[in-house]
């Protein structure tokens, strides 16, 4: 069964949606600083499953890299 994650990266990547892909990473990103400097929960738990959202995220992007020598790699960064 699919997750929620997958399945939005699942629609972005169908849609050639890098833009949103990217947001979606940094935002995970973002959260996981925050959760690294928590002292008032365990965050365990939630920093484990934003570690899985981007993955899903970073397998999605991959998916859109465009061919090698298609496009210079400081266009896709």
């Amino acid at each position: 069964m699919s997750s929620t994650i997958e399945l939005i990266v699942s629609a972005y990547v169908r849609l050639k949606n890098r833009r949103a892909l990217e947001d979606m990473r940094e935002l995970r990103r973002q959260l996981l600083g925050n959760l690294h400097s928590t002292s008032s929960i365990d965050p365990r738990k939630a920093l484990d499953l934003v570690r899985e959202d981007l993955r899903v995220i970073e397998e999605g992007l991959e998916q859109l890299r465009p061919p090698p020598g298609t496009l210079p790699e400081n266009e896709w960064h």
